[in-house]
């Protein structure tokens, strides 16, 4: 059913739910769109949190995804600082957490995902952090500033990225996680290794190969962790940065599709490639598990750049356009004078070969591809690039091209 005349709805003061108000609008669309957010004040990219923000460098007005005047002229029926707790498609309506009742015609789920913190890992504690929204953000800087040491549970992207800033700073940091290298799951053994030797040289204390077993505590207050392997690390402020969930627990009961990781591989909220989970019910961003045609699996894109562009084309299906089709997968990451930026597919399990430039000197260019059923790479998949904008981008339209694996690739250095 057409847009027009109807009241769109969008749970998420995100990324992804500002890009389907924006685009929504672009296209003509002169109803009602109300724009829900449990945080107060306007939408606010998040990416810079662990970097700019955290390091003190960006103070909280510049990361506003569009300034007030431009906010305006939009024309929301904007409800921040108020949270979606529950949904009732048969009755299309929203259940907020003041109590009150929000109808919708067209609904778009862009709630985005939550930090993970374990219970074994000092939930409730002071001086115990995630690094998630805003206010988290303001409060691990503020720990930071106040000295002593700082431990990361966690080498992913934002620990990393946290364990990087806090250096920056003077702070001491001891970075803790069962794998072997940092963010190798992601980049591969080659380009972690690379990061663990920054990281080192910034005189980071890795601890890899080993997990947090306990937070020491007293009086209420984490002052430390003990490892598996029996030692123990003080700290004044821990950083718990095991991961994120997507953020779907007000679904419960409201019939819909949750995606299970044993039956489907995914969690998130289920959808066809267009976005849509049920009628009158869309999703998009971090939280949205989107079904690929091709291969029948569901798959959620966590990156920034996905966010903005899976929230302009729920809005353009909601006026009846064609899915576009899968968008390249982006991110970017600064740790040190590293700034990685890669486009495509990476992983741990893929070949991987520098290109351009080499690793030892942190200007590079590396390719990555799936592998046959006889181990070997067939097409570049992905590319991720340190110092050599250039040379990425030409690199990025190989992936775009599904260009041949190359026949003579430079060792990885």
């Amino acid at each position: 059913m057409p847009l027009e005349g109807r009241r769109l709805v969008v749970v998420g003061g995100s990324a992804a739910g500002l890009a389907v108000v924006e685009e929504t609008r672009r296209r003509g669309h002169d109803g009602e769109v109300i724009l829900i957010g449990d945080e107060p004040g306007l939408p606010y990219d998040r990416p810079p949190l662990s970097k700019q923000l955290l390091a003190g460098e960006w103070e909280p007005e510049r990361l506003l995804l569009r300034p007030e005047e431009q906010w305006d002229a939009l024309d929301v029926d904007h409800r921040s600082g108020v949270a979606a707790v529950a949904l009732d498609t048969g009755t299309r309506q929203v259940r907020l957490s003041d109590g009150s009742l929000c109808s919708y015609d067209e609904l778009v789920i862009a709630t985005g995902a939550r930090a993970v913190h374990p219970a074994s890992l000092g939930t409730g504690l002071d001086g115990t952090h995630v690094l998630r929204d805003l206010p988290d953000a303001l409060r691990l800087r503020e720990a930071l500033a106040g000295g002593g040491r700082l431990v990361v549970v966690g080498a992913g992207f934002v620990g990393a990225e946290a364990a990087a800033v806090a250096r920056g700073t003077g702070v001491p940091v001891t970075m803790v996680d069962p794998r072997p290298l940092p963010m190798v799951a992601v980049l591969g053994t080659e380009v972690a290794r690379l990061l663990a030797e920054r990281h080192r040289e910034a005189g980071v204390d890795l601890r890899l190969g080993t997990g947090v077993t306990e937070v020491l505590a007293e009086n209420g207050r984490a002052v430390g962790v003990v490892l598996d392997d029996g030692s123990t690390v003080e700290a004044s402020a821990t950083l718990v940065a095991v991961g994120a969930r997507p953020a779907v627990q007000w679904l419960a009961g409201s019939g819909v599709p949750l995606g299970d990781p044993a039956r489907d591989g995914v969690e998130g909220v289920l959808c066809d490639p267009a976005g849509r989970a049920v009628d009158g019910v869309w999703a998009a961003g971090d939280v949205a598990a989107l079904l690929d045609p091709v291969s029948g699996r569901y798959h959620r894109a966590e990156h920034r750049l996905a966010a903005t562009e899976q929230g302009r084309a729920v809005a353009a299906a909601l006026h009846g356009a064609e899915p576009a089709g899968p968008t390249l997968p982006y991110f970017w990451s600064d740790q040190y004078e590293l700034k990685l930026q890669s486009y495509g597919t990476t992983a741990a399990d893929m070949a991987f070969t520098v290109v351009e430039g080499s690793l030892s000197g942190g200007r590079f260019v590396g390719v990555y591809g799936h592998r046959d059923a006889d181990g070997l790479p067939v097409r570049i998949d992905g590319v991720l690039g340190a110092g050599l904008p250039r040379a990425l981008r030409t690199w990025r339209q190989a992936v775009l091209d599904g260009a041949p694996w190359p026949a003579a690739p430079l060792p990885a250095a």
